[in-house]
């Protein structure tokens, strides 16, 4: 057996596609987007967002099309936004797909229910969303937007980022 120090299906550096590889350069939080409750629950890694300030302050996301997080996102459903830190990294590629999980994500790590969905209880942060309109496909992804009800700050805790590829600890 050979152990690569590079995932061995992506393709050499000169043969990425370079939006992809600028992308790969712009730092992004590691979020875990959850909705539903119960056996319904559906979770996903999402790092492509952006919280916009204002009267309603609004939250938009770049989700997988094919992904269950997806299917659930209609208009007015509510859903949940809770950035990891550090701590947490365990759950991000679980969550993404990308990462077993025996027995579903949801006994990793410990979730409270609350009417906007799953909460993370050692989330750095987290929100309550509810869509706003229908999403819309924007290249490969959709783009969900949604207006945020309710904000909740946690303990103050080292931050997660992807960055390259790769998670990074800020604290």
């Amino acid at each position: 057996m050979t152990i690569h120090s590079d995932h061995p299906f992506v393709p050499p550096e000169g043969e990425r596609d370079p939006l992809r590889r600028l992308r790969g350069r712009l730092p992004q939080a590691v979020t875990v987007c959850t909705a539903g409750e119960g056996r319904s629950r559906t979770g996903l890694t999402v790092s492509s967002l952006v919280v916009a300030d204002g009267d309603p302050a609004r939250v938009l996301l770049l989700v997988d099309e094919d992904s269950d997080l997806a299917a659930s996102l209609e208009v007015e459903e509510p859903f949940v936004v809770n950035v990891l830190g550090a701590r947490d990294r365990s759950l991000a590629d679980p969550f993404a797909g990308t990462a077993p999980a025996p027995g579903g994500v949801f006994r990793l790590g410990a979730w409270r229910q609350t009417p906007y969905g799953p909460v993370l209880e050692t989330a750095v942060a987290w929100l309550g969303a509810r869509v706003a309109v229908e999403p819309r496909q924007v290249g490969w992804p959709l783009l969900v937007e949604a207006v945020v009800e309710h904000v909740e700050i946690g303990p103050e805790a080292p931050a997660l980022t992807h960055v390259r590829g790769r998670y990074v600890d800020l604290g």
